[in-house]
């Protein structure tokens, strides 16, 4: 049994438009490499060939993987949002009481998740430790250099 996976509106629009990339102009991209290496001969020792099936068998898993996705997929409602409790879909400002530093986090499904664009997965450390916490609350999140220090300073959708 697979796991439901939460996304927002805009994940579910970047997956679906991933997925017809991979089917209609990658596939097609794919298989003209693997005719075009077979014109070389013997595919004992043809590396074009070796290496368009190895794509071609990542290409195929990266669309089983998304389709499974989306088989199990439940889209959040933004509009059910609200700014008093952080949940998947709140954006979320928090100050580091250690460093003094704010940061802003979008918090996200697991496969929305960007941490260099402050996207984090409800199910990292710190958004797992975010999630139904309101404003004001301080809270510990133990990382691979030790436990860091947050407040919430601000939840919005």
């Amino acid at each position: 049994m697979n796991k439901q996976t939460i996304i927002t509106d805009e994940g579910l629009k970047r997956l679906e438009k991933e997925l017809e990339e991979l089917k209609t102009v990658k596939r097609k991209e794919i298989a003209e490499r693997i005719k075009n290496a077979l014109t070389y001969g013997d595919l004992n020792e043809n590396s074009e060939y070796d290496e368009a099936k190895n794509e071609q068998a990542i290409i195929e898993r990266r669309i089983n993987e998304i389709e499974n996705q989306l088989k199990n997929v439940k889209v959040l409602d933004e509009s059910e949002l609200n700014t008093e409790i952080v949940h998947i879909g709140s954006r979320v400002r928090v100050k580091n009481l250690d460093t003094g530093e704010e940061e802003t986090y979008h918090i996200v499904g697991s496969t929305e998740a960007n941490p260099l664009m402050g996207r984090i997965s409800n199910e990292s450390p710190v958004g797992r430790e975010m999630l139904t916490r309101t404003k004001g609350d301080v809270f510990e999140v133990e990382v691979p250099d030790g436990i860091i220090k947050y407040e919430i300073l601000e939840i919005m959708k």
